[in-house]
């Protein structure tokens, strides 16, 4: 039987099966048979079966990772909400765990304290607040948990009753704000203390007693504080619940989790209180795995990854880890991924509050999964199977009973994982007649099921206006003149302190942007960053001109940055003019060094770490505007001090980058007026998506979060990257080979090596060649880099229009591998 101009490419027998459209050729047993099968599971799902609660699916917003979804347009970012929170329609989420800032480093940047000294108190800082009452707006049943990362300096010692009092402030500061807070924890993966548990009970028995202890969130002594609790039963009264990191190991591929035997003796909740969710795409298969297997392994009820929404600029550390990806607030555009489907399979048929059915949550043969969740009230079931790693086909035969609903259909919805087409995602196939109170489902290799007897659920639909992610473009003009006092501006990401409108322009009038964090918070890590603040478009900003107005307040210095093409752990990669009060200024360049070690870096050494280029002394002092441009152009760059030429220097090393103002830790300082131009034409690029690409050689495999497949270099996101195959290792040397899609008067290429502070791959020593047909190559262009993380810009002369390039890693840092951030390709 033939059917054709089908809308879905998944394909099932009708056998008791009620068939939604598709496209393609339906095949016997896709899915669903009729037939008993002479081999094969079986499945009884029981309701008078034994089995914990679930607690629900949720994500975390910390460490500034929604920093520009705030500044996305409408509709884009009500259409983002929607996809995150609203029921039946996304991911659906039923937990939002929310930072409790405290304007220091909590991974992508720093969030506001509501309380930077003890007696004041502002409750209308960041963006947190909004973002809880969003997500309620759209789901009033969502669950809120608060976390510290760490805490203003004024508290001493985290694990202090200052900074009990200080966590309590912010939950008024919820409560005025409309906004409920139904769990607390301690100090996020810094341990635990168990006298300071004690007493946060207690004092939440007298002011919030409905509130949830959630302990411990740590990481380095996973269910630690459990085996503390079948002690010491004062911690086990004041905790409610245990929750820690990474129960199925760090940005792996979540196959194997696990809890204690202490923890599970408690009977209290089990919580995987984060996991990484990692990319918007290729985390969908971990995420599968884990919301099935965290039960199954380690009677765990609850899984909740961080981050909500990976809204942070790309070259900020582990950029994309998040359930969506919305990095380009100027534009609009954002992208729903896998990740958001894999979530919907659970939390759009179960919700907290519905009991696992211990008897039909087990793995399968072929190495699939299966949990069976039941509703309280016993009239409906749903079971959801994942078979990422099943090696054969299972036939399951499922047998209802013990008080569950016999007969009433099964809605059967799936998803292709190893497909990258949304309409392989999150398919409504149709509804399943149970006979004799059983039926049979074919499990496929590579699929998530959800079979329920609940109706409603709904794919989202919602599309960005723009159909790429347009260009950040120039001028950039910011004056904080339309904001009121207190608030973040447009595009601009701290990393580091706290910066806001503050009244006191440098007109004498109306607002700047002001450093006001006068003392080092307690920090969660990277306690020595000095307050910074960064806006621009990481892929390419090349010629322009920055230029600033800058007030000291006392005695410090304070920079301005340009051409910064990454931010990790101590170090802003770019070129950085420093004044101080006594007039003394200072341009140097600056790259990764020991300093930037962060989480997926391995280290290395780049070619320069910190180099002073020129330096000098003018007239200055506090309390005194002064203007502070740097113009660059080429290696061309030039100081200007209140609009005088006082140096001029030639450095090649930083080509493109965004800018930024940084301050002396921890001094008041402003700026007004600030202002982006072009300093020449940019680079016309060949829009990478006209482009094809193959490789000598890649690792498309999942490895912590990532693919590395030749196709990300020319993704148009510089935290995805490609690289040579390292399992096994293929050595230098490696090419990349672009199919243009037409012949184009090829005047050079850019090259943006991988975001990250590890020099392993990047690139050193080059050869590109062009050609015609594919076959035949002539070359155009070699030479030799510095080893820096740098983007770098080759030009070539050609007079005839070419189809092929092909960039060739002759040799690049560690001497054995090729990694490639970017690649784009210039035009006449």
């Amino acid at each position: 039987m033939k059917v054709s101009k089908c809308l879905f490419r998944l394909m099932i027998l009708l056998a008791g099966v009620t068939l939604y459209s598709c496209r393609g050729t339906v095949k016997s047993s896709e899915f669903v048979t009729s037939e008993q099968p002479a081999e094969g599971v079986i499945v009884y799902i029981n309701g008078e079966d034994t089995g914990r609660l679930f607690d629900g699916l949720g994500a975390i917003s910390a460490g500034a990772s929604s920093r520009l979804l705030f500044d996305y347009p409408e509709p884009e970012r009500s259409q983002i909400l929607d996809y995150l929170f609203k029921p039946n329609y996304g991911a659906s989420l039923q937990i939002l765990k929310i930072e409790i800032g405290s304007d220091m480093n909590s991974t992508d940047g720093s969030e506001a304290s509501h309380r930077r000294i003890p007696d004041e108190v502002n409750c209308d800082r960041g963006y947190e607040w909004w973002l809880a009452q969003e997500a309620k707006k759209r789901n009033p049943d969502i669950k809120l948990i608060g976390l510290a990362w760490g805490a203003p300096a004024w508290v001493g010692e985290f694990w202090s009753d200052a900074t009990i009092d200080y966590i309590l402030s912010w939950v008024d500061c919820a409560e005025s704000n409309g906004i409920q807070i139904d769990y607390l924890g301690g100090w996020n993966e810094k341990g635990w203390n168990a006298d300071w548990y004690i007493a946060f009970d207690k004092a939440l028995e007298e002011r919030y007693p409905n509130i949830q202890i959630i302990g411990a969130d740590d990481v380095h002594r996973p269910w630690s504080i459990a085996e503390e609790m079948t002690k010491n039963e004062a911690l086990r009264e004041a905790v409610d619940i245990v929750g820690d990191h990474s129960p199925c190991g760090w940005r792996t591929a979540y196959a194997d989790c696990s809890s204690t035997e202490a923890a599970r003796s408690l009977n209290k909740p089990l919580w995987c209180a984060e996991h990484s969710s990692m990319g918007h795409d290729v985390g969908a298969k971990p995420l599968a795995r884990a919301t099935n297997r965290l039960y199954i392994d380690g009677e765990i009820t609850s899984h909740i990854v961080w981050s909500l929404i990976s809204a942070w600029y790309a070259n900020f550390p582990i950029a994309d880890t998040g359930l969506m990806l919305a990095e380009w607030p100027w534009s609009g555009y954002y992208r729903v991924g896998k990740s958001i489907w894999a979530f919907a399979h659970t939390s759009q048929f179960v919700q907290p509050g519905w009991q696992y059915l211990d008897q039909a949550c087990q793995f399968l043969p072929s190495g699939a999964t299966i949990v069976t969740l039941k509703s309280p009230d016993e009239k409906d079931y749903s079971i959801v199977m994942e078979s990422i790693d099943a090696e054969v086909i299972d036939t399951v035969t499922f047998h209802i009973g013990g008080g569950l609903p016999q007969s009433k259909k099964l809605q059967l919805w799936v998803t292709n994982l190893d497909s990258d087409k949304s309409e392989d995602h999150f398919v409504q196939i149709g509804e399943i007649n149970p006979i004799n109170a059983s039926f049979n489902v074919i499990v496929k290799p590579g699929y998530i099921y959800t079979l329920s007897t609940t109706t409603g659920q709904q794919k989202g639909t919602a599309m960005p206006r723009a159909a790429i992610a347009d260009q950040m473009e120039l001028p950039f003009d910011e004056d904080f003149e339309n904001y009121g006092e207190g608030k973040l501006a447009r595009f601009f990401s701290d990393v580091n302190g706290g910066f806001e409108t503050a009244p006191g322009g440098a007109e004498g009038t109306g607002f700047s942007y002001r450093q006001v964090v006068q003392a080092q918070p307690v920090s969660w890590w990277h306690g020595n960053m000095r307050p910074a603040t960064l806006v621009g478009d990481p892929r390419w900003w090349g010629d322009y001109e920055v230029s600033a107005d800058l007030l000291l307040e006392e005695p410090g210095y304070a920079e301005l940055l340009g051409r910064v093409s990454a931010q990790a752990g101590m170090t802003i990669v770019g070129l950085h003019l420093q004044i101080n009060d006594q007039g003394e200024w200072k341009l140097y360049s600056e790259d990764f060094d020991s300093s930037s070690q962060v989480m997926l870096s391995d280290g290395g050494v780049f070619a320069r770490s910190k180099m002073t280029l020129d330096s000098g002394k003018v007239d200055f002092g506090i309390h005194e505007w002064h203007r502070l441009t740097l113009k660059m152009k080429g290696e061309q760059v030039d100081v200007l001090i209140d609009n005088k030429l006082i140096s001029s220097v030639k450095d090649d090393y930083h080509t493109s980058g965004q800018v930024g103002m940084l301050v002396s830790p921890w001094n008041l300082a402003r700026f007004d007026n600030v202002r982006v131009k072009r300093t020449a034409e940019w680079p016309k690029l060949i829009p990478q998506e006209k482009i094809a690409i193959t490789a000598t050689s890649d690792h498309p495999a999942f490895e912590r979060g990532y693919d590395y497949a030749a196709k990300n270099a020319i993704d148009g996101r510089p935290e995805t990257a490609w690289h040579s195959e390292w399992q096994p290792r293929k050595n230098l040397p490696q090419s990349l080979t672009l199919d243009l899609g037409g012949e184009y008067p090829v005047q050079g290429l850019i090259y943006q090596p991988r975001l990250t502070s590890n020099i392993k791959g990047v690139i050193t020593e080059y050869l590109i060649e062009v050609s015609d047909d594919g076959e035949n190559f002539r070359k155009v262009s070699s030479g030799k880099w510095a080893l820096s993380s740098a983007t770098k810009k080759i030009d070539w002369e050609d007079d005839e229009t070419i189809r092929f390039i092909r960039f060739t890693a002759t040799d690049a840092g560690g001497g054995v591998s090729a990694s490639v951030g970017e690649i784009n390709i210039i035009v006449q």
